[in-house]
């Protein structure tokens, strides 16, 4: 009893355990996202998204446990989130094994970091929504200008929490998202911290709605409003992430989950924003008025949300497009086309070297050693089997991501068809 009572404890303190806890509403949220009326209800039952929030400071006010021994860490790979096979690597000295305290300390804070950013999402879609929902509806002042509500204030507030945490102030994040957009600041190889900045720019179009803090310059067309910045930040990242992915057989690690990431978080954020305001704009119960179907005073909301819409439909029909030409491939080309490569790669380094090391090994095993089932499976592999095993594993994923980007843009269709 004792045992499972200190099991308990250390799980519940658990770095692991506390993230899978932060991500399971951000898995909801993205599986729904296109259906704002499901949205709501799962953010409902999150007391609104401040679950995570509460979550997330009641445990790292604690000393959380981190279950890895980095210490056995290889030394190509000494913590999770680095690979120097995947990129230019200066040697072993390059990092002594007397940095693996530094290591270690600095993979603890950079989790820290992540549980808070990450539990902040659901708050921010909520006010977002919502907070972009009351700029459309006729809560205007005297003057003509929009109220700054609760919720804005608050969104203001978590979003300039959000930039501390991406080590920037906020105005300072402002004008690194309008770099960004217009190309000021050149594209750089894809990471989560580019989806941590598209999210901002997302939420941040969401405040600027009610607060109109951020003013434009009349002589830049391309930065008109904070709509344009986040449709020109999406698809910007998602036209040079294809690009320089290029075919997915010849990168199997590729930039896939980072596309994927970009599509099922700022961009269905994104979308869950104009529909909110689609649906302010046309009440239930309440018919389009002739000649018009909205107030003059939201004619302007009117043109950026069809902007807005018709620049998530391109963006999203280019994935589709490359993704059906990556399936339209049939597997024994794709096969023809990676074998071979990686034969080539195995006389000194790369991943066929892998592949002679494994074939050279797997012939000196001995059923005494590993059992007849683990010998069986042994014999059994081969580098053509791994081979084709990545390429079928290649399809499904496509194949799935290609059903999220065919009811994500069918969507966006139906919502263009309200206005």
């Amino acid at each position: 009893v004792i045992e499972f009572v200190q099991f308990k404890e250390r799980l519940q303190r658990s770095s692991h355990y506390l993230m899978a806890k932060i991500e399971a509403p951000i898995l909801q949220l993205k599986q729904n996202s296109n259906n704002i009326d499901e949205v709501e209800c799962i953010l409902e039952s999150l007391r609104c998204g401040t679950h995570s929030l509460e979550l997330s400071n009641e445990i790292t006010s604690k000393s959380l446990t981190f279950n890895e021994d980095l210490k056995l860490r290889p030394w190509w790979t000494p913590t999770s989130d680095k690979n120097y096979l995947l990129g230019p690597f200066e040697g072993v000295s390059s990092c002594p094994r007397e940095n693996t305290h530094n290591q270690i300390k600095q993979t603890e804070e950079n989790v820290l970091k992540t549980v808070e950013k990450r539990s902040l999402l659901p708050r921010m879609i909520y006010l977002s929504i919502y907070s972009a929902s009351e700029s459309v509806k006729e809560n205007l002042e005297a003057n003509g200008a929009l109220a700054d509500s609760k919720l804005s204030l608050e969104l203001k507030i978590l979003l300039e929490r959000y930039t501390n945490i991406l080590d920037f102030p906020f105005q300072d994040a402002v004008e690194l998202v309008f770099g960004f957009s217009s190309g000021q600041k050149p594209f750089e190889a894809p990471s989560p911290d580019l989806i941590d900045w598209m999210n901002f720019a997302v939420f941040l179009n969401a405040r600027n709605l009610n607060s109109h803090e951020i003013k434009f310059s009349d002589t830049d067309p391309s930065s008109t409003s904070t709509w344009n910045l986040v449709n020109n930040m999406l698809r910007k990242y998602v036209t040079e992430t294809i690009r320089c992915t290029g075919p997915v057989v010849s990168s199997p690690g590729s930039h896939l989950p980072f596309l994927v990431q970009l599509v099922t978080e700022p961009l269905a954020w994104h979308a869950l924003i104009i529909h909110s305001c689609v649906r302010s704009l046309h009440p239930s119960g309440k018919k389009k008025k002739k000649g018009g179907s909205v107030d003059q005073s939201n004619t302007q909301l009117l043109h950026e949300i069809q902007n807005s819409i018709q620049s998530l439909c391109d963006t999203i029909e280019m994935v589709t497009r490359w993704l059906r030409e990556q399936l339209n491939t049939p597997d024994d080309e794709k096969f023809e086309a990676l074998f071979p490569s990686i034969l080539r790669n195995g006389r000194n380094d790369g991943p066929g070297k892998v592949f002679k090391i494994l074939e050279s090994s797997s012939s000196l095993v001995k059923d005494v050693e590993v059992g007849a089932r683990i010998l069986e499976a042994v014999q059994s592999w081969s580098p053509a089997g791994v081979v084709r095993k990545i390429i079928t594993g290649q399809r499904s994923l496509l194949s799935e991501f290609l059903k999220i980007c065919e009811l994500k843009l069918k969507s966006l269709q139906t919502v263009r068809l309200q206005l």
